[in-house]
């Protein structure tokens, strides 16, 4: 039997399949208005019509309704038309209708074990070392068909909240409208748009028009931080910048000085903002000097991170997992995620870090295929110092708990934290 849904705005049925795109339909801003008004009519005349429900083409081999089933639908329809408030549409009930609208992101199954197949590997390496892993996270890929080349950072997005919706109670009561599931780039992009209007990072918002939907720009830390603080999150935003560098950039931002914009980090630079085209770097000089700070100030700042004293061994090969969330990490052209660092000690030498990272750019099926071998997953997950060739980066963290009343209002307003080296 074919599976049908109701769409939570208008009120008419559809395939299951074709609900996500029917109601995404209706946020389009320039048809809002008359959306709304004339699915709350249909509503209305449904209720009181004394026919059944709409007429819906039937396959050949789809059984027809039971009476029942008729009869709970009408129940349901003239319930919403009675409940309904005609232009009384807002921000909160956008969001409650987005998070009705079951359009989780689909994966390949194995990309939700991955962390546990991560942990075997390392329990089978031979080298003393010492580990910290966070909890669960789901690998989402960037798919060739979709997204590849600008849809990283939505990515990242995702993978954090597989982390969040799993491991954190408070935070899957209220991200996405309590829905419990992590959605796809079009609402994730439509999740944003409502921060927006909710006032969460006005200066941001300004860059792209105040609309994502359906576009292929590159979004940032700024926007992780902004979407997720929409929740009630403590999303935070770390530069990791040289004391000697000098960023020359083609009018993009406002810098003082020799320094990096104050408010909004330096990977902000590199992300097209404003028009519906894939997105591509913008033109910025560097004069490169003291990189070697930059990389151990990010990696002593990760290792910190995750080091903290809720942490507990598992295994017998000294890896720590920890209560913290994943990183998004960001430097120019791309991100990723950080899920946690290893320390390697060296014969009379210093220690040795490696970033334990989750690439969007990577299929779920070559990691899973490459852990589940023991064979070639260091090149794809593993990050030493000498890796990080970038003179800057950036991360969002999640600090715990949820914010509210006066903490909710200072969240609109975003300030990273500048480390120098």
């Amino acid at each position: 039997m074919a599976d049908f849904s109701v769409c939570p705005i208008c009120n008419l049925r559809f395939l299951t399949l074709e609900l996500e795109r029917h109601a995404n339909s209706h946020f389009d801003d320039e048809d809002i208005d008359k959306d709304f008004e004339l699915a709350q009519q249909i509503a209305l005349d449904l209720a009181c019509a004394p026919s059944s429900p709409p007429y819906i083409p039937v396959d050949d081999d789809m059984q027809c309704e039971t009476s029942s089933q008729k009869d709970r639908e009408s129940s349901f329809l003239k319930s919403e038309a009675k409940n309904c408030n005609p232009g009384g549409k807002d921000i909160d009930e956008k969001a409650r209708i987005l998070s009705s609208v079951h359009s989780n992101e689909t994966r390949p199954q194995i990309g939700q074990r991955l962390m546990d197949l991560l942990k075997n590997c390392l329990e089978l390496e031979t080298e003393k070392t010492t580990t910290i892993l966070c909890g669960n996270v789901d690998h989402f890929q960037s798919s060739h068909s979709e997204d590849f080349g600008w849809g990283c950072g939505w990515r990242n997005i995702q993978m954090l909240s597989s982390h969040l919706l799993k491991q954190r109670q408070e935070a899957r009561e209220v991200l996405y409208g309590g829905s419990g599931f992590v959605p796809d780039i079009p609402s994730l992009q439509r999740w944003l748009e409502i921060a927006w209007k909710r006032g969460f990072d006005k200066q941001g918002s300004e860059d792209f028009d105040q609309a994502i939907y359906g576009k292929r720009n590159w979004i940032g830390t700024t926007e992780c931080a902004t979407l997720f603080r929409s929740f009630g999150l403590r999303a935070r935003i770390v530069d990791f910048v040289s004391r000697e560098i000098d960023i020359r950039s083609s009018g993009v931002g406002k810098c003082v000085g020799n320094m990096a914009p104050q408010v909004y980090g330096p990977m902000d630079r590199y992300l097209s903002k404003g028009k519906n085209v894939v997105s591509k770097a913008v033109p910025i000089s560097y004069d490169v000097k003291a990189k070697p700070k930059v990389q151990q100030a990010l990696i002593d700042w990760v290792w910190n991170y995750f080091a903290d004293n809720k942490s507990r061994i598992s295994g017998n090969h000294g890896i720590l997992v920890s209560q913290k969330a994943p990183l998004y990490f960001q430097h120019d052209g791309h991100s990723r995620t950080i899920v946690g660092i290893q320390m390697k000690c060296q014969r009379n030498g210093p220690m040795q870090y490696n970033l334990l990272i989750l690439d969007p750019g990577h299929t779920t099926e070559s990691l899973a295929k490459s852990l589940k071998g023991n064979f070639g997953w260091q090149k794809l997950i593993k990050r030493d110092v000498h890796t990080l060739k970038k003179p800057l980066y950036q991360l969002c963290f999640l600090d715990p708990g949820i914010a509210s009343g006066e903490e909710i209002e200072s969240l609109k307003n975003l300030h990273s934290i500048r480390v120098e080296a």
